[in-house]
C-alpha cells in the first residue's frame, strides 16, 4: 500500500508561487510513476505534472513554463513548484503514483491552492 501525504497549500497571490510537497510510503519512485493533478471547482481533474521513475518529466500545456516537478528520492518526495500564479490555477492539487504494468494507482487527500488578492 502507497501512502500519499499533500503540503504546502494555501493562499497565493496572482503572480505569486508555490512549492507543493509530496511525501511517499516505500520504495515508489523505482516503480511508479508520480504526479500532481488538480481539480478546479466545476471541473475535471487534470494533470499538472508527472516524473517517471527515470526520471522524465512531463508538463500540461496549461502549466508547462510555469512548473516545475523534481524529486528528492532520499527524502522520499516529490515537489510541484509552480510560479506566476494565476486566479484560475485555485484547485485541489493531487499527488498520484501509478505503475503502467499493474494498473496499480494510489490518491494522495489532495491539498486546497487558493490564487487571489
Amino acid at each position: 500500500q502507497v501512502q500519499l501525504v499533500e503540503s504546502g497549500g494555501g493562499l497565493v497571490q496572482p503572480g505569486g508561487s508555490m512549492r507543493l510537497s509530496c511525501a511517499a510510503s516505500g520504495n515508489i519512485f523505482a516503480f511508479y510513476i508520480l504526479g500532481w493533478y488538480r481539480q478546479a471547482p466545476g471541473k475535471q481533474r487534470e494533470l499538472v505534472a508527472d516524473i517517471t521513475s527515470r526520471g522524465i518529466t512531463n508538463y500540461a500545456d496549461s502549466t508547462r513554463g510555469r512548473s516545475t516537478i523534481f524529486r528528492d528520492i532520499a527524502k522520499n518526495t516529490v515537489y510541484l513548484q509552480m510560479t506566476s500564479l494565476k486566479p484560475e490555477d485555485t484547485a485541489v492539487y493531487y499527488c498520484n503514483a501509478r505503475q503502467v504494468a499493474t494498473g496499480m494507482e494510489f490518491w494522495g487527500k489532495g491539498t486546497l491552492v487558493t490564487v487571489s488578492s
